[in-house]
């Protein structure tokens, strides 16, 4: 198999109702040069059975199953030593990407010659559809202000930055990667259209928003290494843009 352009990283844990949508708005993609690499972590509902379904008579889609759970850092840095990209790419089992998401960003990173990229992109809930808007770049110390990345709009270039996994942590990891990348690349490019879905579930982890503010100040503090009084000002300024953002 020839080696693709873009690998895609999803951790999927007792995803049934929506692992087949994702996957479908991947094969669904306008650009056709692409590997999905889909870890089952450990589920206990149908979702293995749910992604075999809907990755059938499709040789891009690779399905890794993990015997114990490990939880989504963990599954992403599977993925990530399995893929064959130039660029990786991630999506969380239960969101959306639009058809011509990388049609618009692979090429918007090589014009631009970013390392790192992200888009705007939706943000639904039960009742609410609402479109996160992004700046055309960021560097780390404005990121630290207030993150700006989803998770579902990241690329990142492994030509310039070579293959970095996430941190091993329960939540906010993906702010962190966002961190140790620029830390490399010194600037990330924001593509200011809405070209992914994320699904915000009752109950899910994200959801939480007292632990997440507490995981925010665990990045800062742990990985980041900053002092209290720095850290801070930068968790009262992502709440603050957090909550204008909407």
């Amino acid at each position: 198999m020839l080696q693709p352009s873009v690998s895609i990283l999803m951790p999927a844990h007792n995803v049934a109702p929506w692992v087949g949508a994702a996957i479908a708005s991947v094969r669904a993609q306008q650009f056709r040069d692409w590997e999905l690499i889909l870890v089952n972590d450990a589920s206990s509902d149908d979702t293995a059975a749910c992604a075999r379904a809907a990755a059938h008579g499709d040789p891009r889609l690779r399905l890794i199953d993990t015997a114990l759970q490990i939880g989504a850092a963990g599954a992403r840095n599977l993925a990530l030593d399995a893929a064959r990209g130039r660029y990786i790419a991630f999506l969380d089992a239960d969101d959306t990407w639009h058809p011509d998401k990388l049609h618009r960003q692979i090429p918007f990173m090589q014009a631009e010659e970013a390392a790192l990229s992200y888009t705007g992109f939706w943000r639904q809930t039960a009742l609410r559809r609402h479109h996160v808007r992004v700046p055309r770049t960021v560097t780390r110390d404005a990121l630290l202000r207030g993150n700006v990345i989803g998770c579902l709009t990241a690329i990142y270039d492994t030509a310039h930055l070579g293959k970095v996994p996430m941190p091993d942590l329960p939540m906010r990891h993906d702010f962190a990667l966002w961190l140790d990348l620029l830390g490399r690349a010194g600037l990330a490019h924001g593509l200011d259209l809405p070209l992914a879905t994320h699904l915000r579930r009752a109950g899910s982890l994200s959801s939480n928003k007292l632990r997440a503010m507490a995981a925010t100040w665990r990045v800062y503090r742990d990985h980041a290494g900053l002092q209290r009084s720095a850290a801070m000002l930068c968790l009262c300024s992502h709440l603050a843009k957090r909550l204008k953002r909407g």
